[in-house]
């Protein structure tokens, strides 16, 4: 469970969008410092979208977002790779190097952004596989391990540099239900012992009700949050038509 009321991400007015296009629209919220945040909603509402802003892929049309205090909008040069020094990232696909061994991918932050020694760097790299299960495999390639696995060791290389916030977008994406609820577990688990504060996207209703303590929930129609607190809570009591249909898994019948 969340470890304190403090935010340690704010994000701000975040309007986010492609040329005249507004996908978002002047969005705030907060994460609290040491709990499991789920962004959810339906395809195409811009889950995906709005974790690339608060990593700083992209810049939004307006608005910030204060990672730990500091606004990675308008961070540059050191002040941003600074910034960066505190977050992990594992992407959708799992982003993993096919030519690189497992060892190798996750040593690659602490390549870009340590001084450490090659032999300290692979003791690193040893032990945040070993955290996520996957001791005896550091010398695999990608394609010689399954999907879930390859989902580990992404979560491995986003845990390298010990961060205070880790970003995971669809980590159960392609994963059949005994795998990702697998992964659910190591998600959960990771966020109880390590006490970091994890953002994740994701539909998947079981890995929400498995994982969170807190979510929003996006709506493309609204461009902006339509729910936020604790999702079964949401699931349960919450009058909106829209979340309703979306944790009771009902088909389109809600007219706008």
């Amino acid at each position: 469970m969340a470890e304190s009321s403090e935010p340690i991400i704010r994000v701000e007015g975040l309007t986010a969008g492609y040329d005249d296009f507004i996908l978002l629209d002047n969005l705030d919220f907060e994460v609290r410092r040491g709990e499991v945040f789920v962004i959810l909603g339906g395809s195409g509402c811009g889950k995906s979208t709005l974790l690339k802003h608060m990593i700083g892929l992209y810049d939004p049309k307006a608005g910030h977002v204060y990672i730990d205090g500091d606004d990675i909008v308008t961070a540059e040069g050191e002040k941003r790779r600074a910034i960066l020094r505190k977050i992990g990232v594992m992407y959708q696909s799992g982003a993993l190097f096919g030519s690189m061994t497992l060892l190798e991918n996750v040593r690659l932050p602490l390549e870009e952004y340590t001084d450490l020694s090659d032999s300290e760097m692979d003791l690193i790299a040893e032990m945040k596989l070993e955290l996520v299960g996957l001791e005896g495999f550091c010398n695999h390639l990608p394609n010689e391990i399954s999907g879930g696995m390859q989902k580990r060791a992404a979560i491995a290389r986003a845990m390298a540099l010990d961060p205070m916030i880790l970003f995971l977008d669809e980590p159960s994406a392609g994963l059949d239900p005994i795998t990702s609820a697998g992964l659910d577990a190591l998600i959960r688990r990771l966020a109880d012992n390590l006490g970091a504060t994890f953002v994740i996207v994701t539909h998947e209703l079981p890995s929400i009700f498995a994982v969170a303590d807190r979510v929003i929930m996006l709506d493309k129609r609204k461009k902006g949050i339509i729910a936020e607190g604790d999702p079964r809570k949401l699931r349960d009591q919450s009058t909106d038509p829209w979340v309703h249909q979306f944790f009771h898994r009902e088909a389109d019948t809600v007219v706008a």
